[in-house]
Protein backbone atom coordinates (compact mmCIF):
# COMPACT_ATOMS: atom_id res chain seq x y z
CA UNK A 1 0.00 0.00 0.00
CA UNK A 2 1.24 3.48 -0.78
CA UNK A 3 2.07 5.81 2.08
CA UNK A 4 -0.82 8.02 3.10
CA UNK A 5 0.18 10.95 5.27
CA UNK A 6 -2.16 12.90 7.51
CA UNK A 7 -1.53 16.56 6.74
CA UNK A 8 -4.12 17.83 9.22
CA UNK A 9 -7.18 16.65 11.09
CA UNK A 10 -9.45 14.85 8.65
CA UNK A 11 -7.20 15.46 5.61
CA UNK A 12 -4.69 13.04 4.15
CA UNK A 13 -2.38 13.07 1.13
CA UNK A 14 -0.79 10.24 -0.78
CA UNK A 15 2.97 10.29 -1.03
CA UNK A 16 4.31 10.63 -4.56
CA UNK A 17 7.81 10.45 -6.04
CA UNK A 18 9.55 12.41 -8.76
CA UNK A 19 12.09 10.91 -11.15
CA UNK A 20 14.83 12.63 -9.13
CA UNK A 21 13.74 10.62 -6.07
CA UNK A 22 14.47 7.22 -7.61
CA UNK A 23 17.39 5.43 -9.23
CA UNK A 24 17.77 2.34 -11.40
CA UNK A 25 19.19 -0.83 -9.86
CA UNK A 26 21.41 -2.97 -12.13
CA UNK A 27 20.64 -6.69 -12.21
CA UNK A 28 23.01 -9.66 -11.96
CA UNK A 29 23.52 -9.51 -15.74
CA UNK A 30 25.12 -6.96 -18.07
CA UNK A 31 24.87 -6.88 -21.84
CA UNK A 32 26.87 -5.60 -24.79
CA UNK A 33 25.51 -2.18 -25.77
CA UNK A 34 25.45 -3.20 -29.44
CA UNK A 35 22.92 -5.92 -28.58
CA UNK A 36 20.43 -3.45 -27.09
CA UNK A 37 17.39 -2.23 -29.03
CA UNK A 38 15.58 1.04 -28.30
CA UNK A 39 12.89 0.48 -30.93
CA UNK A 40 9.16 0.55 -30.22
CA UNK A 41 5.98 0.45 -32.25
CA UNK A 42 2.68 2.33 -31.94
CA UNK A 43 -0.05 0.53 -33.85
CA UNK A 44 1.39 -0.04 -37.36
CA UNK A 45 4.12 2.59 -37.02
CA UNK A 46 7.64 1.54 -35.91
CA UNK A 47 10.20 3.93 -34.38
CA UNK A 48 13.89 3.53 -33.73
CA UNK A 49 13.91 5.48 -30.46
CA UNK A 50 11.20 6.06 -27.83
CA UNK A 51 11.08 9.80 -28.49
CA UNK A 52 8.02 11.94 -29.24
CA UNK A 53 8.55 15.64 -29.97
CA UNK A 54 6.51 17.90 -27.70
CA UNK A 55 4.23 19.95 -29.99
CA UNK A 56 5.59 23.36 -29.04
CA UNK A 57 6.33 25.83 -31.82
CA UNK A 58 9.68 26.35 -30.12
CA UNK A 59 10.76 22.86 -31.16
CA UNK A 60 8.40 21.43 -33.79
CA UNK A 61 8.17 22.96 -37.27
CA UNK A 62 7.36 20.88 -40.34
CA UNK A 63 11.08 20.53 -41.08
CA UNK A 64 12.18 19.70 -37.51
CA UNK A 65 9.32 17.20 -37.15
CA UNK A 66 10.46 15.53 -40.36
CA UNK A 67 14.06 15.51 -39.12
CA UNK A 68 13.06 13.87 -35.85
CA UNK A 69 11.26 11.21 -37.85
CA UNK A 70 14.35 10.61 -39.98
CA UNK A 71 16.32 10.05 -36.78
CA UNK A 72 13.87 7.44 -35.51
CA UNK A 73 11.49 9.47 -33.36
CA UNK A 74 7.99 10.87 -33.85
CA UNK A 75 7.65 14.59 -34.56
CA UNK A 76 4.29 16.11 -33.65
CA UNK A 77 3.17 19.43 -35.14
CA UNK A 78 0.70 21.62 -33.25
CA UNK A 79 -2.18 22.46 -35.63
CA UNK A 80 -3.16 25.30 -33.29
CA UNK A 81 0.32 26.80 -33.45
CA UNK A 82 2.09 29.46 -35.44
CA UNK A 83 2.56 27.25 -38.51
CA UNK A 84 -1.20 27.17 -39.08
CA UNK A 85 -1.75 30.85 -38.27
CA UNK A 86 0.93 32.42 -40.49
CA UNK A 87 1.89 31.67 -44.07
CA UNK A 88 5.52 32.02 -43.02
CA UNK A 89 6.03 32.28 -39.25
CA UNK A 90 9.82 32.50 -39.53
CA UNK A 91 9.89 36.25 -38.78
CA UNK A 92 7.65 35.75 -35.76
CA UNK A 93 9.86 32.94 -34.47
CA UNK A 94 12.99 35.05 -35.01
CA UNK A 95 11.39 37.88 -33.05
CA UNK A 96 10.44 35.54 -30.20
CA UNK A 97 13.97 34.15 -30.11
CA UNK A 98 15.21 37.70 -29.50
CA UNK A 99 12.87 38.46 -26.59
CA UNK A 100 14.10 38.81 -23.04
CA UNK A 101 12.85 36.46 -20.32
CA UNK A 102 10.49 38.96 -18.74
CA UNK A 103 6.78 39.65 -18.40
CA UNK A 104 6.46 41.20 -21.85
CA UNK A 105 7.50 37.89 -23.44
CA UNK A 106 4.27 36.28 -22.26
CA UNK A 107 2.26 39.26 -23.52
CA UNK A 108 3.95 39.02 -26.92
CA UNK A 109 3.23 35.29 -27.09
CA UNK A 110 -0.44 36.02 -26.46
CA UNK A 111 -0.41 38.63 -29.22
CA UNK A 112 1.14 36.43 -31.91
CA UNK A 113 -1.15 33.53 -31.08
CA UNK A 114 -4.22 35.78 -31.37
CA UNK A 115 -3.96 35.39 -35.14
CA UNK A 116 -6.76 33.00 -36.24
CA UNK A 117 -6.07 29.41 -37.30
CA UNK A 118 -6.35 28.89 -41.06
CA UNK A 119 -7.74 25.53 -42.24
CA UNK A 120 -5.89 25.88 -45.56
CA UNK A 121 -2.60 26.09 -43.68
CA UNK A 122 -3.43 22.96 -41.69
CA UNK A 123 -3.78 21.08 -44.97
CA UNK A 124 -0.59 22.66 -46.31
CA UNK A 125 1.49 21.74 -43.23
CA UNK A 126 0.25 18.15 -43.35
CA UNK A 127 1.30 18.01 -47.01
CA UNK A 128 4.76 19.26 -46.03
CA UNK A 129 5.04 16.60 -43.35
CA UNK A 130 3.90 13.93 -45.80
CA UNK A 131 6.41 15.10 -48.42
CA UNK A 132 9.18 14.67 -45.85
CA UNK A 133 8.43 10.98 -45.51
CA UNK A 134 7.88 9.08 -42.29
CA UNK A 135 4.95 9.10 -39.92
CA UNK A 136 2.71 12.18 -39.92
CA UNK A 137 1.38 13.22 -36.51
CA UNK A 138 -0.36 16.40 -35.39
CA UNK A 139 -1.66 17.70 -32.07
CA UNK A 140 -5.00 19.34 -31.37
CA UNK A 141 -6.52 20.43 -28.05
CA UNK A 142 -9.69 18.71 -26.76
CA UNK A 143 -11.55 22.04 -26.99
CA UNK A 144 -10.93 22.34 -30.74
CA UNK A 145 -10.94 18.69 -31.76
CA UNK A 146 -14.47 18.57 -33.15
CA UNK A 147 -14.02 21.80 -35.12
CA UNK A 148 -10.60 21.00 -36.59
CA UNK A 149 -10.81 17.22 -36.97
CA UNK A 150 -12.52 17.28 -40.40
CA UNK A 151 -9.71 19.39 -41.87
CA UNK A 152 -7.02 17.29 -40.19
CA UNK A 153 -8.52 13.99 -41.28
CA UNK A 154 -9.14 15.17 -44.84
CA UNK A 155 -5.49 16.23 -45.03
CA UNK A 156 -4.49 12.65 -44.19
CA UNK A 157 -2.49 12.20 -40.96
CA UNK A 158 -1.19 8.89 -39.60
CA UNK A 159 -1.51 9.60 -35.87
CA UNK A 160 -3.72 12.13 -34.08
CA UNK A 161 -2.63 13.52 -30.72
CA UNK A 162 -5.37 15.05 -28.55
CA UNK A 163 -3.45 16.84 -25.82
CA UNK A 164 -4.26 19.31 -23.09
CA UNK A 165 -2.86 20.07 -19.65
CA UNK A 166 -5.32 17.58 -18.13
CA UNK A 167 -7.56 15.44 -20.33
CA UNK A 168 -10.26 13.16 -18.96
CA UNK A 169 -12.75 10.74 -20.48
CA UNK A 170 -15.53 12.35 -18.45
CA UNK A 171 -15.47 16.07 -19.20
CA UNK A 172 -18.63 17.76 -17.92
CA UNK A 173 -20.02 21.02 -19.29
CA UNK A 174 -23.33 22.84 -18.87
CA UNK A 175 -22.61 25.28 -21.69
CA UNK A 176 -21.00 23.28 -24.52
CA UNK A 177 -21.33 19.79 -25.92
CA UNK A 178 -18.20 18.08 -24.56
CA UNK A 179 -15.96 15.91 -26.69
CA UNK A 180 -16.93 12.26 -26.20
CA UNK A 181 -13.54 10.65 -26.65
CA UNK A 182 -14.86 7.10 -26.82
CA UNK A 183 -17.33 7.87 -29.61
CA UNK A 184 -14.86 10.10 -31.45
CA UNK A 185 -12.04 7.54 -31.43
CA UNK A 186 -14.38 4.69 -32.38
CA UNK A 187 -15.28 6.52 -35.61
CA UNK A 188 -11.65 6.92 -36.67
CA UNK A 189 -9.46 4.58 -38.67
CA UNK A 190 -6.18 5.78 -37.22
CA UNK A 191 -4.43 5.57 -33.84
CA UNK A 192 -5.09 8.35 -31.34
CA UNK A 193 -2.88 9.45 -28.46
CA UNK A 194 -4.63 11.29 -25.62
CA UNK A 195 -3.49 13.08 -22.45
CA UNK A 196 -2.11 14.32 -20.18
CA UNK A 197 -3.20 12.43 -17.13
CA UNK A 198 -1.71 12.10 -13.68
CA UNK A 199 -3.30 9.14 -11.90
CA UNK A 200 -4.48 5.53 -12.17
CA UNK A 201 -8.20 6.17 -12.61
CA UNK A 202 -7.83 8.80 -15.33
CA UNK A 203 -5.30 6.66 -17.21
CA UNK A 204 -7.63 3.64 -17.08
CA UNK A 205 -10.62 5.66 -18.29
CA UNK A 206 -8.58 7.11 -21.16
CA UNK A 207 -7.50 3.60 -22.16
CA UNK A 208 -11.15 2.57 -22.25
CA UNK A 209 -11.82 5.22 -24.90
CA UNK A 210 -9.88 3.10 -27.37
CA UNK A 211 -6.79 5.31 -27.41
CA UNK A 212 -3.62 3.71 -28.75
CA UNK A 213 -1.48 5.80 -26.41
CA UNK A 214 -1.89 7.82 -23.23
CA UNK A 215 0.28 10.80 -22.30
CA UNK A 216 1.28 10.72 -18.63
CA UNK A 217 2.18 14.09 -17.11
CA UNK A 218 1.62 17.72 -18.02
CA UNK A 219 4.99 18.62 -19.53
CA UNK A 220 6.22 19.97 -16.22
CA UNK A 221 9.76 21.30 -16.07
CA UNK A 222 11.50 24.23 -14.40
CA UNK A 223 9.73 26.62 -16.81
CA UNK A 224 6.24 25.25 -16.28
CA UNK A 225 4.02 27.38 -14.02
CA UNK A 226 1.10 24.96 -13.78
CA UNK A 227 1.77 24.47 -10.08
CA UNK A 228 1.80 28.18 -9.25
CA UNK A 229 -1.24 28.89 -11.47
CA UNK A 230 -3.37 25.78 -10.86
CA UNK A 231 -1.76 24.17 -7.81
CA UNK A 232 -1.09 20.98 -9.80
CA UNK A 233 2.28 19.27 -9.56
CA UNK A 234 2.91 15.79 -10.94
CA UNK A 235 5.37 13.41 -9.25
CA UNK A 236 6.29 11.70 -12.50
CA UNK A 237 7.73 8.43 -11.17
CA UNK A 238 4.52 7.75 -9.29
CA UNK A 239 2.29 8.94 -12.15
CA UNK A 240 4.00 6.64 -14.65
CA UNK A 241 3.92 3.67 -12.29
CA UNK A 242 0.21 4.26 -11.58
CA UNK A 243 -0.57 4.46 -15.30
CA UNK A 244 1.42 1.26 -15.88
CA UNK A 245 -0.72 -0.43 -13.21
CA UNK A 246 -3.83 0.81 -15.02
CA UNK A 247 -2.47 -0.68 -18.23
CA UNK A 248 -1.96 -4.07 -16.58
CA UNK A 249 -5.54 -4.04 -15.37
CA UNK A 250 -6.76 -2.92 -18.79
CA UNK A 251 -4.81 -5.76 -20.42
CA UNK A 252 -6.66 -8.21 -18.17
CA UNK A 253 -9.96 -6.45 -18.80
CA UNK A 254 -9.64 -6.60 -22.59
CA UNK A 255 -7.79 -9.87 -22.97
CA UNK A 256 -4.57 -8.34 -24.22
CA UNK A 257 -5.09 -4.85 -25.69
CA UNK A 258 -1.85 -2.91 -25.00
CA UNK A 259 -1.91 0.88 -24.63
CA UNK A 260 1.38 2.76 -24.90
CA UNK A 261 2.38 5.25 -22.21
CA UNK A 262 4.24 8.43 -23.19
CA UNK A 263 5.87 10.28 -20.29
CA UNK A 264 5.70 14.07 -20.59
CA UNK A 265 7.43 16.06 -17.88
CA UNK A 266 10.45 16.15 -15.57
CA UNK A 267 12.67 14.78 -18.38
CA UNK A 268 15.87 16.63 -19.22
CA UNK A 269 18.68 14.07 -19.43
CA UNK A 270 19.38 10.54 -20.63
CA UNK A 271 19.15 9.38 -17.03
CA UNK A 272 15.65 10.87 -16.74
CA UNK A 273 14.63 9.00 -19.91
CA UNK A 274 15.96 5.72 -18.51
CA UNK A 275 14.11 6.20 -15.21
CA UNK A 276 10.83 7.12 -16.94
CA UNK A 277 10.99 3.94 -19.05
CA UNK A 278 11.99 1.93 -16.00
CA UNK A 279 8.82 3.14 -14.27
CA UNK A 280 6.75 1.70 -17.14
CA UNK A 281 6.64 4.28 -19.94
CA UNK A 282 7.03 3.14 -23.55
CA UNK A 283 8.35 6.50 -24.79
CA UNK A 284 9.08 10.03 -23.59
CA UNK A 285 7.87 13.35 -24.93
CA UNK A 286 10.77 15.79 -25.20
CA UNK A 287 10.22 19.53 -25.19
CA UNK A 288 12.87 21.81 -23.73
CA UNK A 289 15.75 19.38 -24.50
CA UNK A 290 14.92 19.62 -28.23
CA UNK A 291 14.97 23.42 -28.05
CA UNK A 292 18.73 23.10 -27.53
CA UNK A 293 19.43 21.64 -30.99
CA UNK A 294 20.41 23.57 -34.12
CA UNK A 295 17.22 22.60 -35.97
CA UNK A 296 14.90 24.10 -33.32
CA UNK A 297 12.75 26.69 -35.16
CA UNK A 298 12.83 29.25 -32.32
CA UNK A 299 16.61 29.46 -32.16
CA UNK A 300 16.97 28.26 -28.56
CA UNK A 301 13.89 29.91 -27.09
CA UNK A 302 11.46 27.61 -25.27
CA UNK A 303 7.84 27.87 -24.21
CA UNK A 304 5.09 25.37 -23.49
CA UNK A 305 2.00 25.18 -25.66
CA UNK A 306 -0.03 26.57 -22.72
CA UNK A 307 2.32 29.54 -22.28
CA UNK A 308 0.36 31.57 -24.83
CA UNK A 309 -3.11 31.01 -23.36
CA UNK A 310 -5.04 34.27 -23.86
CA UNK A 311 -6.33 34.55 -20.28
CA UNK A 312 -4.37 32.11 -18.09
CA UNK A 313 -0.90 31.37 -19.47
CA UNK A 314 0.93 28.48 -17.80
CA UNK A 315 4.59 28.51 -18.64
CA UNK A 316 7.48 30.93 -18.54
CA UNK A 317 9.50 31.99 -21.58
CA UNK A 318 13.14 30.90 -21.71
CA UNK A 319 16.02 31.73 -24.01
CA UNK A 320 18.77 29.14 -23.65
CA UNK A 321 21.31 30.80 -25.92
CA UNK A 322 23.62 28.90 -28.25
CA UNK A 323 22.53 25.39 -29.29
CA UNK A 324 24.33 22.39 -27.83
CA UNK A 325 24.59 20.74 -31.24
CA UNK A 326 22.59 19.22 -34.05
CA UNK A 327 19.47 17.16 -33.36
CA UNK A 328 21.45 14.06 -34.28
CA UNK A 329 24.14 14.93 -31.73
CA UNK A 330 21.51 15.67 -29.11
CA UNK A 331 19.91 12.26 -29.63
CA UNK A 332 22.92 10.10 -30.50
CA UNK A 333 26.08 12.03 -29.60
CA UNK A 334 28.92 12.27 -29.38
CA UNK A 335 28.65 14.20 -26.13
CA UNK A 336 31.33 16.69 -25.16
CA UNK A 337 29.85 17.40 -21.73
CA UNK A 338 29.19 14.92 -18.92
CA UNK A 339 25.77 16.22 -17.86
CA UNK A 340 23.49 13.87 -19.81
CA UNK A 341 22.04 16.51 -22.14
CA UNK A 342 23.72 15.15 -25.26
CA UNK A 343 23.56 11.59 -26.64
CA UNK A 344 20.22 11.12 -24.90
CA UNK A 345 19.39 7.77 -26.45
CA UNK A 346 22.96 6.58 -26.46
CA UNK A 347 22.75 7.10 -22.71
CA UNK A 348 19.52 5.11 -22.59
CA UNK A 349 21.15 2.23 -24.52
CA UNK A 350 24.07 2.25 -22.12
CA UNK A 351 21.74 2.17 -19.09
CA UNK A 352 19.85 -0.79 -20.58
CA UNK A 353 23.10 -2.60 -21.29
CA UNK A 354 24.48 -1.96 -17.80
CA UNK A 355 21.32 -3.48 -16.35
CA UNK A 356 21.28 -6.45 -18.74
CA UNK A 357 18.13 -5.70 -20.74
CA UNK A 358 17.93 -6.14 -24.51
CA UNK A 359 14.76 -4.17 -25.32
CA UNK A 360 12.38 -1.60 -23.89
CA UNK A 361 9.70 -4.09 -22.82
CA UNK A 362 12.26 -5.97 -20.74
CA UNK A 363 13.68 -2.75 -19.35
CA UNK A 364 10.29 -1.80 -17.88
CA UNK A 365 10.95 -4.58 -15.35
CA UNK A 366 14.18 -2.99 -14.05
CA UNK A 367 14.54 -2.64 -10.32
CA UNK A 368 14.21 0.81 -8.72
CA UNK A 369 15.37 2.22 -5.43
CA UNK A 370 14.41 5.33 -3.46
CA UNK A 371 17.57 7.29 -2.79
CA UNK A 372 16.21 10.44 -1.11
Amino acid sequence: MRDVVEIGLGKTAQRGYHLDDIAIVPSRRTRDVDDVSTSWQLDAYPFGIPCVGHPSDATMSPSSAVRLGQLGGLGVLNVEGLWTRYENPTKVLDELAGLDEDARATKRLQEVYAEPIRPDLIAERVRELRAGGGTVAVRVSPQHTLALAPVILDAGVDILVIQGTIVSAEHVSTTDEPLNLKEFIADLDLPVIVGGCTDYKTALHLMRTGAAGVIVGIGGDEWSTTESVLGIRVPMATAIADAAAARRDYLDETGGRYVHLIADGDIQTSGDIAKALGCGADAVMLGEPLSLCEEAPAGGAWWHSAASHPSLPRGAFEVSGDPLGSMEQLLFGPADEADGQLNLFGGLRRAMAKCGYRDLKEFQKVGLVLDR
